[in-house]
Formats: C-alpha cells, structure tokens, sequence
C-alpha cells in the first residue's frame, strides 16, 4: 500500500506498523507532527497505543524507558534542545540499557527556522555510546523504524534517530506494509539490577556498553543504509549522510561519476572510510547539520586524501545544506535563479489580532514607564514577540523556563525590579522549580504566567497545567494574596495595570496569572461546535 507522507508522518506509521505501544513527546517544531499523526491514527486507538503529550521532553524519556523496562516498544519525540532538557535520562538509558525497543527521534533545525540554536544531535549519539541512524529519504525512515525497534531489542541499547526539518517537513510517496506487527508482550525476563544505577552495577554496564562500540561499528559497516558505490574516477570521493545523500542524487540525476559513501547509520563506518581516502585524491563530506563526520575522518582517518567540506568552505559552516551549495562545490553549475522581488514588503513575525499576550505586554510597558530601571526576563513561546515593536518588551530569552530563574538571579544581583514573564506551557514544562527557588527565598520579582490555556506555538496541543496552575503556585508555597488572576483584554486595563504596580512594588515572590485562551485554538473550537450542531 502507498501513502503520501510527511517524513514526520512516515516515521509515525513506522512506528505503528512495528509494534508500538506508546510515543512520549513535548511538541516542538519540526518534530510535532509524529505524535499528531498517532494521535490521529485509528489504528493505533484500536491499538491502545499511549499518545497523550507529556508535561517535558525529559518526563518523556523516562516515561518511555519506564514502558520500555516493561518489555514493550515505546518512541520518543522532540526537537533537537529537547535533547538538552532530557540529556540526563538520554545518556542513563545506555548505561541501564532496554528490554522493549526504545527509539529517540530527535529533529534537527538547521538555519534556526523555529529554534535558538543548530546544534547536530548525532553528538549526543556519539556521546552516549548508542547507535544513531538518519533517514536519507522518506520510505527510509518508514522502514528504518522497524529496523531501529529491532537494533535496540537485540543490543539491549536505545536507538537515536536523527531527522532534519526538511526531511520532517517534506512529503513523498511511501510503500508501507500491509500487515503491521503485533505489539510485544509484557516480558519480565529482563535483568533487572542493570536498572539500577548504584554504582557498583554502573561499572560493569559500563564495561558492556563500551564493549559493544565494536559491534556497533561493524553493523555500520554491514548495514544495507551505509553504502559504497564506487565509479571509475578517483579524482572525488563524496560521503554523503542523511538527507545530504539525496541532495548529492538530485546533483547527478544519470549517476554520479565519483565513488559515493552514503552514511545513514552510526558509529561512522570507519572501514568503509578508510577505503575511500585510499583511494581517492580528494574526499568532499556533505552532511546536514555540523561537521560531525567532517571532524573524526579529519582527524584519525584522512589516508592520501584532501578532505573537503564545512570546515574548509567548499560548503558553508552554517545553514541548511540544498542541492544548489552542493552543485557550487562539485563545480557544477546551478539552476536559475531569482533575486527577491523589490515589491514585496518583509513581514516579520507578530502576536496574532486579539492575542492575550498583546494586552499584557501593553499593561506592563505602561507600568514599567515609571521604572526607569526595569528588566523583563521572556521565556520560549509566542509571546517572545513581545521583544520585537511595537512592544520592545523583554530583555532576555534564552531557553524554557529560564525566565524566572534569570529574573530572581538579577534579584540576587540587586536589580529591581525583577519581572519574568512566561507560558502556561512553558511553566509547567521547566519553569515551576524556579518559582519553588524563588519562594524559598522570597526573591523580590514578579512572574508573569500569561495563560493562553493550550501550546499555542506548535499548534494548539494540550497544556498539562491547564486550570491548575493556582493551586500549582499555592502548593509551591505562594502566598495567596499575591496571587491574582485577570482577563487580558483591554477594557480591563486598569485593573491589569494596578496588579502589576502593586506586585512590582510588593518586595517579595507574586504571581500575575492573566488568563485569555489563545485566539487560534478559540476559532477551531468555535467551529467544532458548530459543526457538531448541525450534526
């Protein structure tokens, strides 16, 4: 059977048609669609399979390593800083290892489309000594998924696979199966004490773990994904990896003239390698991301040959990789192209009409006038709009969660005020512990939790803390007469105005909730109840 899929949604069907019981995921772009797509999917509610939105990316792991302990076969999404939030189970799931498969798929950004950063995740993969597999096309990554499920169940090992957001965001015809796998069965056989990581068992997974690296290199090495096509001229070798393979493909539409490594699956095939700096003059690495295979051929394997790539400026050090910067450094010559129209205006991003966060940011910059040296601490969502005109509102943004702990860290410092505003989602997601912080110290800052009720800027997904968030603050010790709540809209602008004037100049931890739900998400459910009427 086909199907025209997302690389996000061939992923998806993988996973189902190979035996999935759970995705654990926190949405963010461009991997959010993978968990939609179950969640969309009839045959996994047939199937029962777990797909409800976790509160962060590392509860995720953990749930998901939990489901795994249980013999069952889980997945794991997030985006490439997703990673960073669940580094600390991430790398822990190798020294405890599996019993059911555990796959973590993690979408990369390149050229920061919707992120703060580009980093390459298949360090982490590296780092944690697990294998890593990158999908070169979309019906690879449908069939990679079975073949991932199998590599962790039999190394007892995660398995991380690494998308971009073009191979996540791009559609292509998908063969899929018309049969898909039984999900396992609970298995209690596995050993237990690799589980628990007290040191004296962490020793010894230690000492398995490393020792697999070998064999890990070796089904590199024999993988059907890790391919060496020679040609008959040595001048060039290409290694090609990932989503760089197809691009090298649309370079060469009646074959490529020079021996071609295509890389999908890790630790770097090293034998394979070494044969094409043998026998090639110079070796051009194209690869999507940082140069992660550039660096260690560079560095322990460059044999006779010139190795070119990012690190040498043929391709460029940052940004995406395109068929077009692969064609200049082959010399070959590249399609037509268009200067920008001088018609068209830039429209830069902005808070949608009728945003809630609009009517916060217009209440705090009229209060925060009359503070000459306030500084705001944003947070990661919609609402970091708030720095770009015509609000100009924020001083910081630097990952989720971070604002109150900036805020009551500037409070330490001596500045004042100290005001930190945040997302619903994003509090719940990392940014209740730094209140708690806050609280036990009664730092002199103000937060600002502007509730829009969902996870507007992936989509509208669910929000864990939804209607919960006063008794969130209360159990974290608040006091509650510095707790309020206000509708963001602007004919309650004076009593906006007045709560933050009073909690600014209250030198203690307060908590402004102004709850408004997103204009997004109160459109469709609009339209959902009138469909349903007229049902």
């Amino acid at each position: 059977m086909k199907k025209l899929l997302l690389g996000d949604e061939a992923i998806a069907q993988g996973a189902i048609d190979a035996g999935l019981s759970g995705v654990y995921a926190y949405p963010g772009t461009p991997s959010t669609e993978i968990t939609e797509y179950i969640q969309d999917s009839k045959l996994a509610k047939e199937r029962g399979i777990h797909s409800r939105w976790s509160t962060n990316e590392k509860t995720a792991m953990e749930a998901a390593l939990g489901m795994s302990y249980m013999g069952k076969r889980a997945l794991v999404c997030m985006k490439h800083v997703g990673l960073n939030v669940c580094a600390d189970p991430f790398v822990n799931s190798a020294m405890t290892g599996t019993n059911g498969g555990l796959i973590v798929l993690v979408a990369d950004d390149p050229s920061m489309h919707s992120s703060q950063d580009e980093q390459d995740s298949r360090f982490y993969g590296k780092f944690a000594m697990i294998p890593t597999l990158e999908p070169s096309s979309q019906q690879e990554a449908y069939d990679m998924m079975d073949v991932a499920y199998d590599l962790s169940e039999k190394m007892h090992l995660p398995v991380l696979m690494r998308v971009t957001t073009r191979m996540a965001h791009s559609r292509a015809v998908v063969e899929v199966k018309d049969t898909p796998r039984e999900q396992n069965a609970l298995n209690y056989d596995a050993q237990a004490s690799n589980w628990v990581l007290l040191p004296a068992f962490a020793r010894k997974r230690n000492v398995v773990v490393t020792g697999q690296q070998p064999v890990l290199e070796q089904m590199a090495v024999d993988s059907k994904y890790n391919q060496y096509i020679d040609a008959d001229n040595h001048k060039l070798g290409i290694i090609a990896s990932g989503i760089a393979y197809n691009y090298l493909m649309e370079c060469y539409p009646d074959g490529c003239p020079y021996p071609v490594l295509k890389i999908s699956q890790y630790p770097i095939p090293k034998k394979l390698i070494r044969r094409m700096t043998d026998d090639c003059e110079y070796v051009l690495i194209a690869e999507e991301g940082q140069p992660f295979i550039e660096d260690q051929v560079r560095g322990v394997m460059p044999g006779n040959a010139v190795i070119k790539g990012r690190l040498t400026g043929e391709l460029p050090r940052t940004g995406e990789l395109n068929p077009d910067l692969l064609k200049k450094a082959l010399g070959l010559e590249s399609g037509e192209s268009y200067a920008p129209c001088e018609d068209v205006t830039p429209r830069p991003p902005a808070l949608c009409q009728g945003c809630g966060h609009r009517d916060v940011y217009t209440a705090l910059n009229e209060v925060l006038r009359e503070y000459p040296n306030a500084r705001v601490f944003g947070d990661i969502g919609c609402y970091t709009l708030g720095f770009l005109p015509p609000y100009k509102a924020i001083n910081s943004c630097v990952d989720m969660g971070a604002s109150i702990t900036m805020a009551k860290g500037a409070a330490d410092a001596g500045q004042w005020p100290a005001v930190a505003i945040i997302g619903d989602s994003t509090f719940t997601h990392s940014g209740m512990t730094g209140l708690l912080d806050a609280i036990n110290e009664n730092a002199d800052i103000t937060v600002i939790i502007s509730d829009n009720l969902t996870t507007a800027m992936t989509g509208g997904q669910d929000s864990a803390g939804t209607n919960k968030f006063e008794a969130i603050c209360k159990g974290l010790g608040l006091q509650e007469e510095h707790l309020k709540v206000v509708n963001p809209i602007p004919k309650n602008m004076p009593e906006i105005t007045a709560a933050i004037r009073d909690e600014i100049n209250y030198h203690g931890v307060s908590v402004i909730i102004p709850r408004r739900e997103c204009m997004q998400t109160l459109q469709r459910h609009l339209k959902q109840k009138k469909a349903a009427a007229k049902s």
